[in-house]
């Protein structure tokens, strides 16, 4: 399970740099420089005496011609790139932007013309300064043969890409992915790593030194503080809990010996504390992201309601994905067995997921008809959380309605729609 948690580690350090756009431009050109220099190494072989003589006038027309357009196409792309970004901001909600930043079709076109650019001017330099011989030129130009074919098929997949880059379909679709991925990690690793929270394990607490939200906890390095220091720890802030100064990030559990003397300093940096959250180990944001897209949709600015039916049918897919059973693996018991993590609460998840879509369309019926129906379908599943707030969720949205529908008929259809949230409730009684 250490291993696990590395690797979990380095995700999320690699995700950190997915997210910056400069990143992978700039590999891209210290390759293209390599890349450019690389035909030399062809003089010094036998390539010389079979490769085709190839003139270097034509070389320098091919790199000139690359070297002009690919600063312009790279400069449009960039311009592209920022109205998408722009798009996905005001169109859905802005908590989505670092997702659309992200997008690999995206940033390897906006790398494929920087990169091929920098390669142009290099090669070019080289070039009129007769650099290369016979066998170096054609490695050259069949270099140059190539980047300039990989950078006309880039650039028309890019162009179909950035047609839907920041659209809401393509928006939803991405943070519906985001979510998945959170959810099954943490469906499969309910407890990070950990074990599940003893019964009354509480103990001298830590705290935050700065305020911002759990963006990642290093259960790693707390389990080799806690080993060192024969404690336990508890953790208090799931990732994405807003930290402050008088709210426990954990709790240490000494068994006995003096928690005073202890140095906490080790667990409360295990915590990685931000401005803003993260999709990658927040599972519960991006339930919070899709509905504030709804919600979005359902104001009287944008009146959408085709939206938020779209965005009920997502939640409806994520939460039947968390309730499929966990992966099953032959790994060993978790070595971590000295940090304690507690599980996502199912009703605070539905809280996230479904409170603001019952509250901006509960005056809405064909919103409110079908917020029902995907209620009854959750509260159908095997697993008995999701059954119990889908039918809380269903009985809260039908009072909702019932304030805000005036037309007989429609208030009807809502209530036909609710009946199992109704039956579940006068069973229970």
């Amino acid at each position: 399970m250490i291993s696990t948690v590395l690797t979990d580690r380095v995700r999320v350090f690699l995700n950190r740099f997915r997210h910056r756009l400069w990143v992978k431009p700039l590999l891209v050109c210290l390759l293209s420089i390599a890349v450019a220099f690389v035909a030399k190494l062809a003089d010094g072989t036998e390539l010389v005496e079979i490769a085709p003589k190839v003139s270097s006038a034509s070389i320098e027309a091919l790199l000139s011609v690359m070297a002009s357009s690919m600063l312009v196409i790279a400069t449009f792309s960039v311009g592209s790139m920022v109205s998408a970004y722009a798009s996905a901001a005001n169109t859905a909600t802005p908590r989505s932007f670092i997702l659309v930043v992200a997008d690999d079709a995206s940033q390897n076109a906006l790398s494929t013309f920087v990169g091929a650019f920098i390669f142009s001017i290099v090669a070019l330099t080289a070039v009129k300064n007769d650099y290369f011989q016979t066998a170096g030129l054609f490695i050259l130009f069949l270099l140059t043969t190539f980047i300039f074919g990989m950078v006309i098929f880039t650039f028309v997949r890019w162009v179909d890409r950035i047609a839907r880059l920041g659209r809401m379909a393509t928006t939803i679709e991405k943070v519906e992915k985001a979510a998945a991925d959170a959810l099954t990690r943490r469906r499969n690793t309910p407890h990070l790593g950990g074990v599940s929270v003893r019964p009354q394990a509480r103990g001298r607490a830590v705290y935050a030194a700065n305020v911002g939200y759990v963006q990642y906890i290093d259960i790693a390095a707390m389990q080799r503080w806690a080993e060192k220091n024969e404690v336990r720890v508890v953790i208090a802030a799931l990732p994405g809990t807003f930290a402050t100064p008088n709210r426990p990030l954990a709790y240490i559990s000494a068994d006995g010996a003096e928690q005073t003397e202890i140095d906490c300093t080790c667990v409360a940096e295990s915590f990685q504390i931000g401005d803003t959250r993260l999709f990658d180990d927040d599972p519960r944001f991006g339930l919070v992201v899709l509905s504030e897209i709804a919600g979005r949709a359902l104001s009287p600015a944008v009146n959408d309601p085709g939206t938020a039916i779209c965005i009920i049918g997502t939640l409806v897919r994520l939460f039947t994905l968390w309730g499929e059973p966990a992966a099953v693996d032959d790994k060993p018991a978790p070595e971590c067995d000295r940090v304690e993590v507690p599980h996502v609460c199912v009703q605070d998840m539905f809280d996230d997921a479904f409170t603001a879509i019952a509250r901006d369309g509960a005056g809405v019926v064909e919103v409110s008809v079908r917020l029902q129906k995907a209620l009854e379908s959750l509260a159908s599943s095997g697993d008995g959380e999701i059954r119990a707030a889908a039918e809380y969720h269903g009985r809260l949205a039908l009072k909702r309605s019932q304030k805000m529908l005036d037309i007989e008929e429609d208030l009807q259809a809502v209530q036909d729609a609710a009946k199992f949230a109704e039956s579940a409730a006068s069973s229970n009684t």
